[in-house]
C-alpha cells in the first residue's frame, strides 16, 4: 500500500505506474483516493477544532463553578453536550470514509522499480543470466511421473481416492529424496546466517490482506469454513505476519529468517492442475527465506537472496537461469521480482522453481511493521524468496540427475541426507 501523502503529491507518477502495469481500469482510483483523503483530513480538522472548543469551554466551566456562577456554568455544559454529540457524528463519518479510503488504497499497485522491464504478462519476462550448462543427454529423459514410477515413488490413484485431483503420495526413495532436499535447503540457509523457523500454517484474514493483493488472495487461498483462518500458500505469509503491529529497533535489523512449511493453493486460473504429474498441485512443501531490513539495504538483499537459490540448485547439479519479471507480471505489492528457473532436459527448456521479490514497505505499511531509529519510527522493507519448493524441485532434480541405466545420481551435497548413497536404483524398470 502506498503512502497517501505520496499519492496526494505525485498523482501523475501513480497514474503512470498503473499504466505500466496495464491496469488502466484502476486509473480512476487516483482521483477517488485524493478526494477521500481530502474528506478525511477535513473531518479530522473539524474534530480537532471541536475538541479544542470543548476543552476551552470545560476550563471556563471550572472557573464559573469556582465563582459559583452555577446557572451560567450549566448553560456551558449544555454546549459541551452538543459538541460531544457532533463529535460522535464526525468521528463515525471519519472512520467510515477512512475505511473506504484504505480499501481503495490497497488496490493501487506499488511503484515498480525503474529497472523493471515493461510488458503485459509473463510471456514478456526477460532472461537475465544462465548458470550451468543446460545439457541434453544422448539418451531419453522420461516424463517425471514415469521416473518416479520406476522407483515406486508416486501414487496418484490413492490420493485421488482420499483427496481428489491435485494431490499425491510420495513413497520410498522418492519420499526420502524429497525430504532430503528440504533438509538440505534448511541447513543451506542456516549456514548463510538465517534463523530457522517453523511458523503457523494458518493465518487470520487481516494478515492475509496485509501480505498479498486481493487478486492473489482469491486465486490462491483456502479458507477454513466458519473461522477467520486461511491455510497459507507460502510461509512468507505467516513469517511477515509475525511482526504485525511491531516496532523493531533498527539496531536489530536485518532480520534474516528461513522457514519451512507445507503450502496450500487453489491454483485457480488458466494453468489448472496437472492430471498426471506433480508439477502443479494443491499441496507442496517449501523452504522460504524472508528478510526485514533498512530501506536503503533492500536492493542489496534482493540480489543476495536470488543468488542463494541459484547457488543451492547448482550444488545439486541443476542448471538454472534468472528471469526478470516484467511490469504486467508483478503482483501489486511487488516493486521488483525475478523467477529462478531450472533446466528440463526432457522438455529442453527452463521451468519455474522459485521466485524472489522486493516489496519495499508495502507489506510493512499494511501490517504496521516499523523500525525505530534515532530520527523516529519508519516502515521497514520486506523481501521473500523461495529456497526450494518441492515436488517441483524434485522434478528438476530427477531429470537432471537421471542416468541412462535408470539410476539417479546423488550429488555430494545431498549424500549426508540420503544415508551416504551415491545413487538410487529403480524398482520397476
Amino acid at each position: 500500500m502506498l503512502d497517501i501523502k505520496f499519492v496526494r503529491e505525485n498523482p501523475d507518477i501513480v497514474r503512470e505506474n498503473i499504466k505500466k502495469k496495464f491496469q488502466d481500469k484502476k486509473l480512476p482510483l487516483v482521483d477517488e483516493v485524493i478526494e477521500l483523503d481530502k474528506q478525511v483530513r477535513s473531518l479530522k480538522q473539524q474534530g480537532d477544532e471541536l475538541r479544542t472548543k470543548r476543552n476551552n469551554i470545560s476550563q471556563t466551566i471550572g472557573m464559573l463553578m469556582k465563582e459559583k456562577k452555577v446557572e451560567e456554568a450549566g448553560l456551558r455544559k449544555v454546549e459541551v453536550v452538543k459538541i460531544n454529540e457532533e463529535l460522535v457524528h464526525i468521528e463515525e463519518e471519519e472512520a467510515k470514509v477512512s475505511a473506504i479510503l484504505k480499501e481503495k488504497m490497497m488496490v493501487i499497485p506499488n511503484i515498480i522499480d525503474d529497472s523493471v522491464p515493461i510488458g503485459k504478462d509473463d510471456s514478456e519476462n526477460v532472461e537475465v543470466e544462465k548458470f550451468g550448462e543446460p545439457v541434453v543427454p544422448s539418451y531419453e529423459i522420461p516424463y517425471h511421473a514415469d521416473i518416479l514410477g520406476y522407483f515406486a515413488g508416486l501414487d496418484k490413484e490413492a490420493s485421488a481416492r482420499t483427496s481428489g485431483n491435485g494431490f499425491y503420495y510420495l513413497m520410498g526413495d522418492m519420499a526420502r529424496l524429497h525430504s532430503a532436499m528440504i533438509s538440505y535447503a534448511r541447513d543451506f540457509m542456516i549456514n548463510k546466517g538465517f534463523t530457522y523457523c517453523i511458523p503457523p500454517f494458518m493465518i487470520k484474514s487481516d494478515v492475509v490482506t496485509g501480505v498479498m493483493s486481493f487478486e492473489e488472495m482469491g486465486a490462491m487461498m483456502y479458507k477454513i469454513e466458519g473461522e477467520d483462518l486461511y491455510l497459507i500458500g507460502t510461509s512468507e505469509h505467516s513469517m511477515i505476519g509475525k511482526f504485525k503491529n511491531q516496532t523493531i529497533d533498527e539496531k536489530n535489523l536485518p532480520l534474516n529468517l528461513t522457514s519451512y512449511s507445507p503450502c496450500f493453493r487453489k491454483e485457480v486460473g488458466a494453468h489448472g492442475i496437472e492430471e498426471r504429474g506433480v508439477y502443479r498441485v494443491h499441496q507442496f512443501e517449501k523452504q522460504e527465506m524472508v528478510v526485514l531490513c533498512l530501506p536503503e539495504e533492500s536492493m542489496d538483499w534482493y540480489n543476495k537472496m536470488w543468488s542463494y537459490t541459484v547457488e543451492f540448485f547448482r550444488s545439486l547439479d541443476i542448471p538454472v537461469r534468472t528471469l526478470e519479471c516484467c511490469s504486467g507480471d508483478l503482483a501489486d505489492l511487488k516493486v521488483k521480482s525475478c523467477d529462478i528457473e531450472a533446466w528440463s532436459p526432457r522438455q529442453q527448456k527452463y521451468f519455474e522453481v522459485g521466485s524472489c521479490s522486493n516489496l519495499t514497505d508495502a507489506q510493512a505499511r499494511r501490517l504496521g511493521i516499523r523500525a525505530r531509529g534515532e530520527n523516529g519510527n519508519y516502515f521497514l522493507h520486506t523481501l521473500n524468496n523461495t529456497v526450494l519448493a518441492t515436488p517441483r524441485g524434485l522434478i528438476a532434480f530427477v531429470e537432471n540427475n537421471y542416468n541412462e541405466d535408470g539410476t539417479i545420481s546423488i550429488p555430494e551435497a545431498l549424500r549426508p541426507y540420503m544415508g551416504g548413497q551415491e545413487k538410487i536404483y529403480p524398482k520397476n524398470k
